[in-house]
């Protein structure tokens, strides 16, 4: 008997496979992982075992290292991308992939009617996927929380928010007050605890296991300390000097300090 064009072209009459509009659903649902694993699957049906093995093992590590990067974001980084930027984009950049790896045997499989596997089941991998990264992601957050490094900075940080409140009393009726008085309080009080603040600082960064995002903390906290040290010196100098020629200065420093704490906020 001799075969027809179309029992030829049919490779795939007997398989399963997962189209490429479920591979992206569940991926926007589930993450590249569910993508690895479904893409995987199709391989595997097609009897290119290696190529099944590296599709699931991309998948598993481009989940790794987008949501633990997106888990190492700052918070206020984190606030601005809309929330459906980034399944978005990895969404169709799996579909770009699908569409080159596999779109030419899909679209003959279609046109064959072969057999697909349903969208449920597509859903539900996807589903079982975000099971699993959610799981990955509050395993990390609790190993993190019970870091050792976060009850040193905190305590430390509390120590620099005390010297922090105590100084910035020198500017309570600071009219009222004498410059013999102002003086006395900047050389004793004021001055010594934005230096402490800038030792503590500098201690945080020798603290072992410390986040990447609590290391960058610093350095902002560390300019902030700088100028805010600045400030209480220049006002000594003027004080001392019973001038207003420094006036200028001081007001450029303090927008500078209003910059370094917004980034703080």
């Amino acid at each position: 008997m001799i075969e027809t064009k179309t029992q030829i072209e049919n490779k795939t009459e007997n398989i399963k496979l997962y189209s490429s509009k479920a591979i992206s659903g569940a991926t926007f649902l589930g993450g590249p992982l569910a993508a690895g694993y479904m893409i995987s699957e199709n391989f595997k049906a097609l009897n290119k075992p290696d190529d099944a093995r590296k599709s699931l093992l991309i998948g598993i590590v481009v989940t790794i290292i987008l949501f633990g990067g997106i888990f190492m974001l700052p918070e206020h980084i984190i606030d601005k991308i809309p929330r459906q930027i980034i399944p978005l984009m990895y969404t169709g950049i799996i579909w770009g992939i699908v569409e080159w790896k596999q779109g030419d045997i899909l679209k003959a499989h279609k046109e064959n009617n072969n057999t697909f596997f349903s969208a449920w089941k597509a859903a539900g991998i996807g589903l079982v996927s975000l099971l699993i990264i959610v799981i990955g992601i509050f395993g990390y957050a609790y190993l993190e929380s019970s870091n050792p490094a976060y009850e040193i900075y905190d305590t430390k940080i509390a120590e620099f928010s005390k010297n922090e409140n105590e100084s910035l009393t020198f500017y309570d009726n600071i009219e009222f007050k004498s410059n013999s008085a102002l003086l006395s309080e900047l050389d004793d009080k004021v001055i010594p605890k934005w230096e402490k603040n800038i030792k503590l600082i500098n201690e945080l960064e020798n603290i072992d296991g410390l986040p990447s995002d609590l290391s960058d903390q610093n350095k902002t906290l560390l300019k902030y300390s700088e100028l805010r040290l600045e400030v209480f010196l220049l006002i000594k100098k003027a004080v001392s000097e019973n001038t207003d020629k420094y006036d200028s200065r001081l007001k450029m420093l303090n927008i500078e300090i209003e910059n370094e704490l917004k980034k703080l906020n």
